[in-house]
């Protein structure tokens, strides 16, 4: 049986789900892929070499930061908060995506008539 074809999100929308997470609660990088896999039903499962280069993007554009913790099993771990900057960021691209959710949906539609 083939498994199924893997395919890249659109830019920006890996720190989109990212902040959108943090927005909810601040999280360590391996708690934050498996929270995004989790509330994905299991259809999105963020790799390391994504998600490290993703929070490390978003750190430089202080849209996040990050302070030292420890998590629940005891280790030493970097945990991820959202900032002021990063919530409005967040709103401006859901209202960006929401609109090219919406012009492509009536592409879509238009193709079916």
């Amino acid at each position: 049986m083939r498994k199924p074809e893997q395919r890249d999100l659109f830019p920006g929308a890996l720190e989109m789900m990212i902040l959108r997470t943090l927005k909810r609660q601040p999280l360590h990088g391996y708690a934050l892929a498996k929270q995004i896999k989790y509330v994905s039903n299991d259809l999105l499962q963020i790799e390391e070499g994504s998600l490290y280069p993703a929070l490390q993007r978003l750190l430089k554009a202080e849209l996040v930061k990050a302070e030292w913790g420890i998590s629940s099993t005891n280790r030493r771990v970097r945990i991820y908060k959202l900032t002021a900057a990063g919530v409005k960021h967040l709103q401006r691209e859901i209202s960006r995506f929401e609109q090219m959710f919406e012009g492509i949906t009536r592409v879509l539609a238009a193709i079916k008539s």
